[in-house]
C-alpha cells in the first residue's frame, strides 16, 4: 500500500502537509478519480474489509468501489498524510427504516480546527468536504444539508438530483464489527439493492453518470438523459469509456441484467 502510487492513481503529487487546503484537494480527486461501483457482486466475488485488499482493488487494478472500499481507501490516505480521521457508522436511509440500517454506511470525520465530513461511499453526492456544522452547505450548483437530530445523530440530506437521498450517523468512533456483519449481509440477502442491480457512478464537477443495469443515466441541474444498453459490448465500452472500468466479466453478468431489467419494466 504505497501512498504515492494512490497519488498517481488521483492526478495529485506531493508534498501535501495535512490542511484543510490539502483534505479539499484530495477528497476532490478521488471523487473524479475513482468511480463507485458494486459489480463485483453481480460476478460472485467476495468483497471483505482488508485494506490491503481495497487498495490492490482501486489503486492498483484502477476499478471503484462501494462505500467500504471507497471510504475505506480515502480513510487510510488521509490517515498516511497524517490527517486524525474518525470512521463513523452510519445509515443510509436511517429515517424510513430506523436503527436497522445503521452500519450499511461507512463514512469520515477529519478533526482539524473542526470537524469535517468526508465521504466518497454514496455515489453521488459530496465532492468536497464540508464542515460539520448544521445547515445548507454549497458546493458550485450542488446544495447539501446537515441537520443534528434530537437523538443524537447527524442527518445528511444529499443534493437534489443525487442517486441517494440521506443517512444518519453518529461523531464517533464506528462499530467495526456491525460493519462487518452488514458488509456480508448486504453481499448475501437476496433483498439486497446491491445483489439485485448492477450500478456504477461517475461524479464530475457539474454532473454525474450513473450506469443502473441496462440504464445510463446521466443527471445535472439542466435535467435528466436516459440511454438504454442493449448488448453487453455495449455494456463494456460504457464501463471502459464512462467510468474507467475495465476486468468485469460483462458477458457472465448481462443475463442477470436483463432479467432484472425484465422484472422491473417488463420485456
Amino acid at each position: 500500500m504505497d501512498l504515492n502510487a494512490y497519488l498517481r492513481r488521483i492526478g495529485l503529487q506531493g508534498p501535501l502537509p495535512p490542511t484543510v487546503e490539502t483534505l479539499h484537494a484530495v477528497h476532490r480527486a478521488q471523487a473524479f478519480a475513482v468511480p463507485y461501483e458494486g459489480l463485483d457482486i453481480q460476478q460472485g466475488v467476495t468483497l471483505d474489509l482488508n485494506p490491503a485488499r481495497i487498495f490492490d482493488k482501486l489503486v492498483t487494478r484502477g476499478r471503484g468501489g462501494w462505500c467500504y472500499e471507497t471510504n475505506g481507501l480515502l480513510g487510510w490516505a488521509l490517515a498516511e498524510l497524517g490527517f486524525d480521521v474518525q470512521r463513523c457508522t452510519a445509515g443510509v436511509y436511517r429515517r424510513e427504516k430506523g436503527d436497522a440500517a445503521l452500519g450499511n454506511h461507512l463514512m469520515l470525520i477529519v478533526k482539524l480546527e473542526q470537524d469535517w465530513l468526508c465521504d466518497l461511499g454514496l455515489g453521488d453526492a459530496l465532492r468536497a468536504p464540508v464542515p460539520l456544522v448544521q445547515g445548507l452547505h454549497r458546493d458550485a450548483a450542488l446544495e447539501f444539508r446537515l441537520e443534528h437530530l434530537p437523538d443524537g445523530y447527524w442527518r445528511f440530506h444529499n443534493h437534489a438530483y443525487g442517486s441517494l437521498t440521506s443517512f444518519d450517523f453518529l461523531n464517533a468512533p464506528a462499530d467495526e464489527a456491525l460493519f462487518l456483519r452488514q458488509n456480508a449481509t448486504l453481499q448475501t440477502d437476496p433483498d439486497s439493492y446491491f445483489v439485485l442491480n448492477a450500478e456504477a457512478i461517475r461524479m464530475h464537477p457539474d454532473h454525474s453518470v450513473t450506469l443502473l443495469g441496462r440504464v445510463v443515466r446521466l443527471a445535472s441541474g439542466a435535467g435528466v438523459q436516459k440511454t438504454l444498453l442493449n448488448a453487453p459490448d455495449e455494456l463494456a465500452e460504457v464501463l471502459a469509456t464512462q467510468f474507467g472500468i475495465t476486468g468485469v466479466d460483462v458477458a457472465a453478468i448481462w443475463p442477470r441484467i436483463l432479467a432484472r431489467h425484465a422484472a422491473l419494466f417488463g420485456e
